[in-house]
């Protein structure tokens, strides 16, 4: 089944088609590691996990090449070290940490690459000469400048216009620009700032531009051109725009052939910013709630839409999640055939990544399992656990899934042993009472004649 994807550059959805089936490439925006990860930063590496699985399962896990990059030289990584007092890598090293874990906690697969921007310094220097020598470039007062004008196409892939272009560039306004839109690639180093944030180039000590570290690490990790560049809508403008400028002025050829961007994600239906005091960290969310319920409420939204994220959303992808795996819990004891994924779920997926559709059939199998009869078990185990592994989803233990928290599923053992034994005494009333209780918080009971066992709802 062909696998289409809505390309940003050519604004319509297309038949994906690899410069070569035998290593399919794909690059990612990573983070700029110098604070927590807001749910907000969690989208990207979460929606592009469920294409990487896909283009494993399609192409073969061993011809597919993701680089997802690690930002560890950036203003605010210099301004974050300052402020407390640490040495920058350090910095670095500890948020990044936590930020891997994160992800590793939302079912996110490492990348085949994860490069790191001070690891690449002399290949940034390198396409910086290359722009300078062809004329797209220019040394300034504080650094190289791209000229915008010397590249014909500019623009082609937000398609702003140039006024647009100019009042959202995120450059400083330098009076030694040829051009108002012209845009950083080198920085020369500030009177004050530690040696450890400054490299040597032809133009002085200094440090790239965010822009020119993600074509310098996409070349190298992937090639001249890959076939996948993806990231946030936030994303087109400037950064995607200007590593295609780069890119394609140092190199002639096209720097991606799909550019993918995924939607904003709001809270409560408000934009998530410091200023509103809604900013939710994926750290501080992983303490109340499951990676998987996280993963499950992000993919509940087709990656290109805007998607709400409030706390009903986390409850229904719980409960739905739950439902899910108590269908499983419900096969244990048959062994899951090898029946691949269902044809409505890759249908979904290989549709622009729908995972709302995909998720949709995941339920359905559910629903169905749990009507089946016990014949036809191993087809609907093997089926929800292939289509989970798709998902980045169902890789707990039913039974673990199902009590939870060690100390908290002690406590409800206990509860549930305390109601089998005001049954025996025919103490119906307290009993009643202690099934009401365990019900309110979502946990049914399931009698039988050596015991009461129990499952979240």
């Amino acid at each position: 089944m062909d696998i289409r994807l809505y390309n940003t550059l050519s604004r319509e959805k297309q038949v994906f088609s690899p410069e070569n089936p035998q290593r399919v490439t794909m690059y990612v925006c990573g983070p700029t590691v110098y604070s927590y990860a807001h749910i907000g930063n969690a989208r990207p590496p979460v929606a592009f996990d469920v294409l990487f699985r896909l283009l494993r399962a399609k192409y073969g896990e061993s011809h597919v090449v993701y680089a997802a990059n690690i930002t560890d030289v950036d203003d605010k990584i210099i301004a974050a070290a300052a402020e407390a007092g640490r040495p920058i890598a350090e910095i670095t090293a500890q948020f990044e940490r936590i930020y891997r874990e994160d992800m590793c906690a939302l079912g996110v697969i490492e990348p085949t690459h994860r490069p790191h921007a001070t690891d690449y310094i002399a290949g940034m220097v390198e396409i910086i000469g290359t722009l300078v020598d062809k004329g797209h470039a220019y040394p300034g007062k504080d650094g190289v400048l791209f000229h915008v004008p010397s590249m014909a196409d500019y623009g082609k892939l937000s398609g702003r216009s140039r006024d647009d272009m100019v009042a959202g560039a995120r450059v400083e306004v330098d009076a030694g620009k040829r051009d108002p839109a012209d845009f950083a690639l080198w920085k020369a180093a500030k009177p004050g700032e530690p040696a450890e944030a400054r490299w040597p180039s032809p133009w002085g000590e200094g440090r790239p531009g965010w822009h020119i570290e993600c074509s310098a690490m996409a070349k190298a990790v992937l090639g001249e051109t890959i076939d996948i560049h993806a990231g946030g809508l936030d994303l087109i403008f400037p950064h995607h725009e200007n590593e295609i400028a780069q890119s394609e002025c140092a190199h002639g050829k096209p720097m991606a052939r799909y550019w993918l961007h995924n939607g904003f994600l709001s809270m409560d239906s408000e934009k998530m910013s410091k200023s509103l005091g809604n900013v939710k960290l994926v750290h501080d969310l992983l303490k109340e709630w499951d990676g998987e319920t996280l993963r499950f409420a992000l993919l509940k939204g087709h990656y290109r839409q805007p998607l709400d994220f409030t706390g009903d959303l986390l409850k229904e992808s719980k409960s739905t999640l739950n439902g899910l795996y108590n269908a499983l819990r419900r096969m244990k004891g048959a062994r899951a055939d090898n029946t691949g994924v269902p044809d409505g779920v890759i249908a979904a997926l290989c549709d622009d990544l729908n995972t709302p559709d995909a998720l949709a059939e995941l339920s359905a199998l559910a629903t169905e399992a749990n009507k089946a009869d016990p014949a036809d078990w191993p087809r609907f185990k093997g089926h929800l656990l292939a289509a989970g592994a798709l998902l980045g989803l169902l890789q707990a233990d039913p039974d673990d899934r199902a009590r939870g928290d060690a100390s908290q599923a002690q406590a409800i053992d206990d509860r549930v042993a305390a109601r089998f034994a005001a049954r025996k005494a025919k103490d119906f009333a307290e009993a009643d009472r202690i099934r009401k209780e365990l019900a309110a918080e979502g946990i049914e009971i399931m009698d039988g004649p050596d015991g009461s066992t129990w499952r979240r709802i």
